[in-house]
């Protein structure tokens, strides 16, 4: 019987390799391969961790994020990249903002980002499978690549939105 254990260990240890990476995030998987029906995994992700707004129209999957550990935003973008949502969400929150929650379901065909707003934040992912690569994200266009100056003054311009 293999059971996996999610334990405080595991978690500090996807921490770790997040702050290790030059992206500040690392993924778990928990499936076994990309065909399984259910695709989990386990996305530890750092303060300064900038992932490139996106969606997944051309998969056609929702994806369910639910806070593990920490507190993110997600950002919700319209097709021309101006913010119109903010969800907050996490395992820290303030008993006064009732609308805080521990989780999301993103609808395939939205545009967003996830920041992370405590360290050690990870996040738990679940969308329905067969996992595609090369269908997984629709980049959007007018948000810049990861790793680019651009990125680096979008993302602190992200972060004053929330």
């Amino acid at each position: 019987m293999n059971i996996l254990n999610f334990s405080t260990n595991f978690l500090n240890l996807l921490t770790q390799c997040a702050e290790q990476s030059s992206r500040q995030r690392q993924h778990k998987n928990i499936h076994k391969n990309y065909n399984e029906p259910c695709q989990r995994l386990f996305n530890a992700i750092g303060l300064n961790s900038y992932i490139r707004p996106h969606r997944h129209l051309l998969s056609c999957q929702d994806e369910c994020l639910i806070a593990v550990r920490g507190r993110m935003a997600l950002l919700v973008f319209d097709d021309v990249g101006k913010v119109v949502q903010t969800i907050r969400f996490g395992t820290q929150f303030n008993i006064k903002h009732q609308s805080f929650g521990v989780g999301v379901n993103v609808p395939a065909d939205v545009w967003h980002t996830v920041i992370a707003e405590s360290p050690g934040s990870i996040l738990f992912e679940a969308k329905s499978g067969p996992f595609i690569p090369e269908q997984a994200k629709e980049y959007a266009v007018w948000a810049p690549e990861e790793n680019t100056s651009e990125a680096a003054e979008y993302f602190l311009e992200l972060k004053q939105l929330i």
